[in-house]
């Protein structure tokens, strides 16, 4: 029986899959951290309020991908090259959903569109960590340190989707509702196709890795379509409506600095 459970304690429990694990992930809150500090540093005027906020959603980026590496450290084990085929962040921005790397390293001020497209980018793809914790966190159980870890990092991401919401009501409120429902559309409808093509690399990379036997990665692969499917079918607008959260100002001043824990 396949489960996400057992999968992903069998990717846990193996060096080899663990470290290539451990590498994506960092490697994708990196990205996330930079990309947050130089929209930070680039919010127009109108906007400054926003700037605190996503310097925090940075810094907490940051402090996942110090975690992970932490993680690999305490086994002993270190980062290894990410596949390209892997990298989720690069992929959406070869189909032009977020800011583009070349926009964010000129010091030119974003326009309040940019910021939308920013906040519409962060709603889609902090769902799809928030989930992903969560699935995570239920194969944690037996690993006290990893569980200890991945808690942490699910909080911060339940934080980022609440502000994303806020901030995005916030803004339909000013008027900008249609463009931000066109932007959550475009987003999402690109996401799900990036999310599957990662998902089917790096179940790839660690059924190499583990030696499947090749009917479980064909089934694998099937229920990774199948998710696609169910997603291109309407599951996608999951990942586009805007309810107001429970955890108001999540990542507002009364939020307490970001530190790399001690593992």
């Amino acid at each position: 029986m396949l489960s996400s459970r057992s999968l992903f304690r069998e990717i846990l429990e193996n060096d080899r899959t663990f470290q290539l694990f451990c590498s994506i992930a960092a490697s994708g809150e990196a990205q996330g951290g930079w990309e947050n500090a130089r929209i930070a540093a680039l919010v127009p005027e109108s906007m400054r309020d926003l700037a605190p906020k996503i310097t925090k959603h940075g810094a907490d980026e940051d402090k996942h991908g110090r975690i992970f590496h932490a993680l690999l450290k305490k086994r002993g084990l270190k980062p290894v090259p990410v596949p390209l085929e892997t990298d989720y962040t690069m992929l959406l921005e070869r189909r032009g959903i977020g800011l583009m790397h070349e926009k964010l390293r000129r010091d030119e001020p974003l326009t309040e569109h940019d910021v939308i497209v920013y906040l519409t980018h962060s709603r889609v793809t902090e769902q799809r960590a928030s989930d992903q914790m969560a699935m995570l966190l239920e194969s944690c159980d037996e690993d006290l340190e990893t569980g200890r870890a991945i808690r942490m990092i699910s909080n911060d991401e339940d934080n980022h989707l609440a502000y994303c919401h806020e901030e995005l009501l916030r803004l339909t409120a000013g008027g900008h509702g249609a463009a931000i429902q066109r932007s959550l559309r475009r987003t999402a409808l690109a996401e799900i196709v990036v999310h599957r093509d990662v998902s089917l690399s790096v179940m790839s990379q660690m059924g190499r890795l583990l030696d499947w036997p090749a009917v479980k990665t064909a089934s694998l692969a099937a229920g990774i379509h199948g998710m696609f499917l169910l997603e291109r079918c309407g599951r996608w607008r999951h990942l586009t409506e805007l309810t107001m959260p429970e955890r108001l100002d999540a990542l507002g001043t009364r939020s307490e600095p970001s530190t790399a824990p001690v593992l």
